[in-house]
């Protein structure tokens, strides 16, 4: 359609030459289902890290075959894609037991992964001309919302090791919060990476689920791979968790004997919070209250970064530069009152 015949001829000369090459006997042996296959095979799992095309795995099994895999390939249309999208953000979560008190719908972020997936497929199959175009190229996506980092100061985490202590849970929470781990390197410590007599732990691994199943995964860059001094305080703690856990290989066992589910313990953290009268935070919250307490201390961005596994200097600085120059300010202002001058006007 157009509003001349020179624009309609226009569009139908630029819809021929779209489709010149196409080859549409082949684009019929494949529904999207089928195309997500030959894209995971032959590229995700050649191109990627394994822990991200894992991760990819269960974002097509679970959601994306489910809705989309019965559509013939060439028939697949941005609007397709974008019902798609707004039924995983009202109701995409897949149920689980763990999950029974989470949000139904799934995060922003996790469907821009998910249209992530989905539109490095289809550029594939454009460039090997099962398709004229790829419509992923025209959807809407929902604007992935950066949540505020928080942190315990001194005296909530008084209360929160207190209560996780009453609740059994205090050798896990507290060794986090002295190492700052990522929650699936904390559940991927096994015995072997640490040693009490050196004061040093290794992290070597990290827990994760895919496809419903707890799995074991590297990690994901070389820098996460680090080793980390360990204080008395946390070898005594680790000195006694050795002692609970008998035979298991895993520092922090399930009662099964195998890894602990990643869920299992961030709805632990919200009953200790909870029982303790602190706010809600999320697990990773607990790693930035270690690079917190870190840099009040004086230890440098730098060393930092190490200490996290950062990939890059600029990830560290980013986030925790505002904390740097509030310490900063809080040194400058106790110099000040040293000197006598702690109430004198700007």
């Amino acid at each position: 359609l157009g509003k001349t015949q020179a624009e309609v001829k226009e569009k139908l000369k630029k819809a021929i030459e779209e489709n010149v090459g196409i080859d549409y006997g082949r684009a019929k042996n494949y529904t999207v289902g089928n195309w997500l296959e030959v894209w995971y095979e032959n590229y995700a799992k050649i191109k990627m890290r394994p822990s991200t095309y894992l991760t990819y795995h269960g974002y097509i099994e679970n959601h994306i075959k489910p809705q989309l895999g019965k559509i013939p390939l060439n028939d697949l249309t941005t609007l397709h894609l974008q019902q798609f999208y707004k039924k995983l953000l009202a109701e995409g979560r897949v149920e689980r037991i763990e999950a029974q008190k989470q949000p139904k719908g799934l995060s922003a972020k996790t469907v821009r992964n998910i249209h992530q997936i989905i539109s490095s497929a289809l550029k594939l199959a454009v460039e090997q001309r099962l398709i004229a175009h790829n419509p992923a190229d025209g959807c809407a996506l929902p604007k992935a919302e950066r949540k505020e980092m928080q942190t315990l100061p001194v005296e909530q985490l008084t209360s929160f090791l207190r209560e996780a202590k009453d609740s059994g849970v205090f050798t896990l929470y507290y060794i986090d919060l002295t190492t700052g781990l990522r929650r699936g390197e904390l559940l991927g410590l096994k015995w072997s990476d640490i040693d009490l007599e050196k004061g040093d732990l290794r992290v070597q691994r990290q827990i994760g689920r895919i496809d419903g199943k707890i799995i074991e995964m590297p990690l994901k860059t070389k820098n996460a791979y680090r080793t980390l001094p360990l204080s008395a305080d946390a070898i005594s703690v680790l000195m006694q968790q050795r002692r609970k856990t008998g035979n298991s290989e895993w520092v922090f066992p399930s009662p099964t004997g195998g890894p602990m589910s990643p869920d299992s313990v961030l709805h632990m953290l919200q009953r200790v919070l909870k029982r303790a009268g602190l706010p809600r935070i999320r697990f990773h919250d607990l790693r930035h209250s270690c690079a917190s307490l870190l840099l009040a201390n004086g230890v440098p961005m730098k060393q930092i970064q190490e200490w996290l596994g950062h990939s890059d200097f600029s990830t560290t600085a980013n986030i925790y530069a505002h904390l740097d120059y509030a310490s900063k300010l809080s040194s400058a202002q106790a110099m000040l009152e040293g000197l006598g001058y702690g109430n004198a006007s700007a």
